[in-house]
């Protein structure tokens, strides 16, 4: 299985011997492999060819793996160095999926989580430059969202504060926008963080995802028997993939995967491994990737549940 992932041709009896100190014959070997072809573990793709394995021999590898090859201190590293500095939860969603993506060289999804309604109770502004701000939205339910907001002009100390004070009481009144009772100049700015407040305060769409990694799986597309552009085209759509997602069911290890023929429609020649992760009034959602079945499902799998794992942590820590 190892050897077909590193080297991505069939594997004989005779490159086994020649590679491992397995202290038998390569007949010996033919002999197994002739055993693990009539389970159906492994095929041979032409006559006289070396074999390789079949979805079948795929699931029966990743249900057999013991843990997820742990991450270099050099990955882990790279993760928390690249999610922590991120400035609101959009920008730690692209992180995320774009980090995903670099760690295991095939396409990375992520799945905004569904948040749980819940009126916002005050805000904060907090200076960043003389034009820019941090719009911060307390929730009642205590949890908090963020975004960075670029001004028309600067604004004075006391203009900041009478502004959150009036936006705190527009948004307890239920009303879209102090810009009445404010002297023009700090109107535009009033706008410009209203708007900001009302994109974060609309509920997040269930079928919302990001992509990333693209090229990663256009650079496999001969792994793939057929086309890639099926793959292509039910990523574009994101129905099929969140749909998916659903379905998956998580192991011990909080990781699923989802292989090859098992997958419905035109993602039967992909594998996905997916991990959940939680966000404070949000419903668990999925992040993963997705490639040919010929993938390094070890290594891969321990990314996403790294990834997973740091992007749980990063969104409880910022609410």
């Amino acid at each position: 299985m190892q050897d077909y992932v590193s080297i991505g041709e069939p594997v004989g009896s005779k490159a086994i011997v020649d590679r491992h100190s397995f202290g038998v014959s390569a007949a010996t070997i033919r002999n197994d492999m002739a055993v693990l072809e009539e389970d159906e573990l492994i095929t041979a793709p032409h006559t006289s060819s070396g074999r390789v394995p079949t979805d079948k021999g795929y699931r029966v590898f990743v249900d057999r793996l013991q843990a997820a090859r742990p991450l270099t201190v050099a990955q882990r590293h790279a993760i928390a160095q690249f999610l922590e500095p991120a400035a609101d939860f959009d920008d730690v969603m692209q992180r995320s999926v774009r980090l995903l993506a670099q760690l295991t060289n095939q396409l990375a999804i992520v799945q905004y989580p569904t948040r749980a309604e819940s009126p916002a109770k005050r805000i904060e502004l907090v200076p960043v430059s003389d034009t820019r701000v941090l719009v911060i939205v307390i929730r009642e339910s205590g949890s908090i969202e963020q975004r960075m907001v670029d001004l028309p002009h600067a604004m004075e100390d006391h203009e900041r504060l009478l502004l959150v004070r009036l936006l705190s009481d527009a948004i307890r009144d239920g009303d879209e926008s102090p810009d009445e009772s404010l002297e023009p100049r700090l109107r535009p700015i009033a706008r410009a963080v209203s708007d900001a407040v009302e994109q974060m305060m609309a509920p997040a769409r269930p079928d919302r995802m990001l992509v990333a990694g693209t090229s990663n799986l256009v650079r496999t597309g001969h792994d793939f028997a057929h086309s890639v552009m099926p793959v292509l085209e039910a990523i574009d759509e994101q129905v099929t993939l969140l749909r998916l997602f659903g379905e998956m069911a998580a192991g011990e290890d909080g990781i699923a995967t989802s292989i090859g023929s098992e997958n419905s429609g035109s993602l039967h020649e992909a594998s996905i491994i997916a991990g959940g992760y939680a966000a404070p009034g949000s419903d668990m959602a999925r992040v993963g990737v997705l490639g040919p079945t010929r993938m390094d499902y070890a290594s891969n799998m321990a990314a996403v549940r790294a990834v997973a794992r740091y992007l749980s942590r990063v969104l409880s820590e910022d609410a």
